[in-house]
């Protein structure tokens, strides 16, 4: 039960755009289970440093104790930082931000969320093919790299000077974009790091045919939640793990950090997420 003298505790996510965020609900539902009284907000930040920079200001003026950061911030985020962990560091990009006094401190959860993810699914990738090479990717790459042990990562993006550097990371090797389809023919685990099949945003165009049948498709974007690239993984016989397993494990470590203790991901917190989607696609 939540007690009114409880103090309300403040954080929210931050990003462009923001509105479809399933971020609230998640912390929402794990203060109710705990009795805390917190609020958790989608807030809105235009893709530049002084639009991001004011948002970080106002926060942290009025009294929030963090905020999740997403597209397209996570670099910003890590350089307006005054102190970063290993993971932020490692990965140039941090998706949490924790307001410490005057000081605003970085990490990343992407990585050990994205590893959670691959966990609950029973993957253990041994070759790995990344599409995308943005602070998303990167954090994904150095779990495969770091957390699953993947002995082969490859990447693909679009800008190649991008893809180059994500590699040299991860000591993987970029291909170039137009090579996604025949690259496939070597991996064992398919992860899409872009907006593309986003809601809003064009689709994937991928043919997954030359995908080992035993092979697994993971997208992180879940909104929608069954992305045409997923759809057709399971049209085609792979294993397709979507987008909100990577939210909701990524989610606890901002939860402890900010606003309480427990944060469970389990069944029920998934059916709440799918329902918001569901009423999302149906409103």
């Amino acid at each position: 039960m939540v007690t009114a003298r409880a103090p309300v505790r403040k954080a929210g996510v931050v990003g462009w755009p923001v509105a479809h965020s399933l971020s609230p609900l998640i912390h929402e539902t794990w203060a109710a289970r705990e009795g805390r009284r917190i609020t958790y907000e989608r807030i809105p930040a235009a893709p530049d440093d002084a639009a991001f920079g004011s948002a970080i200001e106002r926060l942290m003026r009025d009294g929030y104790k963090g905020c999740n950061v997403t597209l397209p911030h996570k670099e910003r985020a890590l350089a307006l930082a005054d102190e970063a962990s290993a993971e932020a560091r490692a990965a140039g990009a941090a998706n949490m931000l924790t307001f410490g006094g005057r000081k605003v401190i970085a990490d990343n959860s992407d990585i050990a969320g994205f590893a959670a993810a691959l966990e609950e699914a029973g993957v253990k990738p041994a070759s790995a093919l990344i599409l995308g090479a943005g602070g998303a990717a990167r954090g994904v790459a150095i779990a495969l790299r770091r957390v699953c042990g993947a002995a082969r990562i490859s990447i693909i993006n679009r800008s190649a000077d991008r893809a180059i550097a994500l590699a040299r990371l991860v000591d993987g090797e970029a291909l170039d974009w137009s090579s996604r389809a025949a690259a496939l023919a070597d991996a064992d685990l398919l992860v899409n790091t872009t907006s593309l099949g986003m809601t809003g945003e064009p689709p994937l165009d991928l043919d997954l045919e030359a995908l080992p049948r035993g092979a697994a498709v993971a997208d992180i974007v879940y909104s929608p939640l069954e992305t045409p690239l997923l759809a057709a993984a399971r049209a085609a016989g792979r294993r397709a793990i979507d987008g909100l397993s990577m939210l909701m494990h990524q989610a606890a470590f901002g939860y402890r950090a900010w606003l309480g203790n427990e944060a469970v991901v389990d069944a029920d917190l998934r059916a709440r997420l799918e329902a918001a989607l569901k009423a999302r696609a149906g409103a």
